[in-house]
């Protein structure tokens, strides 16, 4: 047998390779640890750009001096609770509607006239969630909001007072994320649609005198056994993919009445709060993404330090 000159094509840590279910993918919330009340927020990709900053990173080669870094911007319209959600042994015992909501949740769910229950007839359960809904109106991006469950931070009684306290307002990204802290984001890639081996698994092009096409397999498969399987790069869907861009530096988190941001391409102006993150991260303009507290901080990343001169 021949020796292998390449490793094999396409991670199989990713598989089926086709179009995600839900543009906000599910999170499992028990795992990730948080700082501050809540664990997670609902934004919105508005674009990149570049900035220069200060960098006050100890030991960095180009400490105390101005450079010039990548960053994505993104839009954070605030919360509002939709439901609380009692647990029982990981199961769902109950859920409780908040009041005075929006109209433009008719569109999203079905929402029944009052709600019978209230928080404090809820006695038999181990732990707590609330389900949030972005007041995506304010931006203009659109009026339907996206719904989205989000852990809490702290004992049952730490949680059961944050929820009346913030039971009927809006909750802001400065309330759950501060500057220069680290965060992941979940959310879809870019959908690039139907695409072929050499695209879509990194498949090495064929000799230009080769037969049937240069842009494919060389092989799909021995005579025996006589079948294809699943291994075999072949053409289908790329883009539309669930994936996680781990410990992300905020570098500015800002109101767009202080210091208003303009004409992003494919997006135009931001009306209210956002957040300017080091690096890049999947998906387009508009995407709406979710922002967690980090899974696994890096030394690396939370020791760098930066702070924003201006943006380009």
């Amino acid at each position: 047998m021949p020796t292998r000159k390449s490793p094999r094509k396409g991670s199989l840590q990713f598989w089926p390779r086709k179009r995600a279910s839900r543009v906000l993918p599910r999170v499992n919330w028990n795992s990730i640890p948080g700082k501050k009340s809540l664990k997670g927020f609902i934004c919105y990709k508005a674009g990149m750009r570049s900035a220069i900053v200060k960098n006050n990173t100890p030991n960095s080669m180009t400490k105390d001096k101005k450079i010039a870094i990548p960053c994505t911007i993104f839009e954070c319209p605030p919360m509002k609770i939709f439901s609380v959600r009692f647990y029982k042994n990981g199961k769902v015992t109950q859920d409780i509607l908040a009041e005075n909501l929006d109209k433009e949740l008719k569109k999203k769910v079905k929402l029944p006239k009052k709600s019978r229950k209230k928080i404090e007839d809820i006695k038999d359960y181990d732990d707590i969630h609330l389900i949030f809904y972005s007041v995506i109106k304010k931006t203009g991006l659109k009026k339907k909001p996206n719904l989205l469950e989000i852990g809490l931070v702290g004992n049952l009684d730490e949680k059961l007072n944050f929820i009346k306290e913030n039971f009927n307002k809006e909750i802001s990204i400065n309330q759950v994320f501060e500057k220069g802290q680290l965060v992941d984001f979940r959310g879809l890639t870019k959908g690039k649609g139907f695409q072929g081996p050499v695209k879509r698994f990194g498949v090495t092009l064929r000799n230009h005198k080769s037969e049937k096409g240069r842009r494919g397999p060389g092989s799909i498969g021995p005579w025996h056994p006589a079948r294809v399987t699943f291994r075999v790069p072949m053409a289908g869907q790329l883009g539309m993919f669930t994936r996680i861009i781990y410990n992300n530096k905020i570098i500015d988190i800002g109101e767009s009445s202080n210091k208003p941001i303009k004409n992003l391409k494919n997006f135009g102006d931001l009306k209210t709060d956002y957040l300017i993150v080091n690096g890049s991260i999947q998906g387009p303009a508009k995407r709406a993404l979710i922002a967690t507290s980090p899974l696994r901080e890096s030394k690396k990343q939370s020791k760098k330090n930066y702070e924003l001169v201006e943006l380009r």
